[in-house]
């Protein structure tokens, strides 16, 4: 299982950072790793959703994930799967800050998919995609 984990500080509370990542409708215009998604982040709903696939840049996969964790202001998870090839939880965790908010970011990997990853691979492509979500959103906000 590979893990991948990222944190950031947002100028902004708890609550408008939940805001902008629990609105899936708007993630087209601003999330580079999560490029669309339609619904709404409401626990145990299907949410139809296209990312990259990493380490590519240019392709991508559509997957309908299940939202898992869903407490407004505080945490934001979805996991999606493919039988034996792919299973993954992306998740935020929100937390008071000053006058901001310290974002903790990333995924849990597993199958036969994310095995062929090496560290170095998942180093290299996986943990700046993530960053780069972090930097967009922290943008959104400010």
């Amino acid at each position: 299982m590979h893990r991948i984990r990222t944190e950031a500080k947002i100028a902004a509370d708890p609550d408008a950072v939940w805001a902008v990542l629990a609105d899936f409708d708007s993630y087209e215009a601003w999330n580079p790793l999560n490029i669309k998604a339609k619904g709404q982040a409401v626990l145990g709903l299907k949410v139809p959703m296209t990312f990259l696939s990493l380490p590519s840049t240019v392709k991508t996969i559509n997957q309908t994930v299940t939202v898992t964790t869903c407490e407004p202001g505080r945490a934001l998870a979805w996991s999606g799967s493919v039988p034996l090839l792919f299973k993954g939880r992306h998740h935020f965790s929100l937390t008071p800050d000053g006058a901001g908010t310290l974002l903790e970011h990333g995924e849990d990997l597993a199958g036969l998919i994310p095995m062929g990853f090496s560290k170095a691979v998942v180093a290299e492509h996986f943990v700046p995609a993530y960053a780069a979500v972090n930097v967009a959103l922290a943008k959104r906000l400010g």
